[in-house]
């Protein structure tokens, strides 16, 4: 029971620390301009009216801030926000339950929406489009139903896998918005903004050099600041500049480029081991001891951004970048087994 409180109290305290991190309105929020403009303008517009906003999907990888920019949207049209997610949403009383709790104009984000059951997405679309659902209660001859009337609402989804939404949900959605990875010199404002709230001194020559190693994303970015700082506590008076920092991220193994080991180990195999391929994913999965999932959704879209991997319908391959990174000379392709379609 002591163990259960203590890692309870001490998620609650992380939890609390995100939420003081998270911007709270358009202009403090950094990078993803032209999105934040059609937000921007979709909200103004809504709020003058005063009509219930329109739904709204955010896609894009894992911590780009699709829950941060959902909380900002909501605010700015002065309405309150409850959340939930799709694997927990299980049963149609859990959807009615979250719907009839919602004021007029209220927002329900529901996180990993691509999650949600198809029996749950059915009740969904008479919700967003007509404010009602029909709930069956009994079963067999004597079943019925009853419908139940809900508040003007707008749903906000987020998702890292659009493509798993279904076509008629997703049409439901009047705006659509996409996350893309940030530059560097947005995370780097991104740091220095944490930074403040933590009372982290910094320079910015080493909020620069964390900026340039998380991989475009600014949750990575708050998690490497926080280990910057400890590093920093304990060998280097808490002064973080370009050499503390470096000296603290190598230390995880996370290089320049942003590459970790785990990067490293996936590039040495297709290189040495598969002579820089094609080859497919599960003997690369193997060679690694990692699981498919893993290797495609947590390493290989970094890697593919940065154009070190390309994914054919032969298999992986490595590129000239990955090659001139460990000094490798690869030789001519070997031929695919697969015919030409042309």
């Amino acid at each position: 029971m002591e163990e259960q409180f203590i890692t309870s109290t001490l998620n609650r305290r992380e939890d609390q620390l995100d939420t003081g991190l998270r911007p709270q309105s358009f202009d403090e929020f950094p990078g993803q301009e032209s999105q934040k403009a059609k937000l921007q303008i979709f909200v103004q517009a809504a709020r003058e009216r005063g009509d219930a906003l329109g739904h709204v999907l955010l896609a894009g990888p894992p911590g780009l801030g699709k829950t941060t920019m959902a909380h900002i949207i909501a605010h700015a049209r002065g309405t309150e926000m409850k959340t939930s997610s799709g694997p927990v949403i299980e049963k149609p009383g859990d959807l009615a339950g979250l719907l009839m709790s919602l004021e007029e104009g209220d927002v329900l984000f529901i996180d990993e929406i691509h999650r949600l059951s198809t029996n749950i997405e059915e009740y969904m679309y008479s919700a967003m489009e007509d404010f009602y659902i029909d709930i069956v209660l009994d079963q067999g001859a004597g079943s019925r139903s009853i419908r139940l009337d809900i508040q003007p609402f707008t749903l906000i989804g987020a998702t890292t896998r659009e493509g798993m939404i279904s076509s008629p949900l997703r049409s439901r959605f009047g705006m659509k918005v996409r996350l893309d990875y940030y530059q560097a010199e947005v995370l780097q404002v991104i740091i220095e903004r944490s930074a403040g709230i933590l009372n982290i001194p910094i320079d910015p020559d080493g909020a620069f050099e964390i900026a340039r190693r998380c991989r475009g994303t600014p949750r990575i970015a708050n998690n490497l600041l926080r280990w910057v700082r400890d590093y920093a506590q304990i060998k280097a008076n808490n002064e973080i500049n370009a050499d503390t920092a470096i000296a603290a991220l190598e230390m995880l193994e996370i290089d320049h480029d942003g590459l970790d080991d785990m990067d490293n180990r996936y590039l040495e195999a297709l290189l040495h081991k598969f002579d820089g391929g094609p080859v497919g994913i599960k003997n690369l999965a193997i060679a690694l001891g990692e699981e498919v999932g893993t290797i495609e959704e947590v390493y290989e879209p970094f890697l593919i951004q940065e154009g070190f991997v390309q994914r054919t319908p032969q298999g992986r391959l490595a590129t000239g970048k990955a090659a001139e990174r460990f000094g490798v000379i690869m030789g001519p392709r070997k031929p695919s087994d697969q015919p030409d379609l042309l």
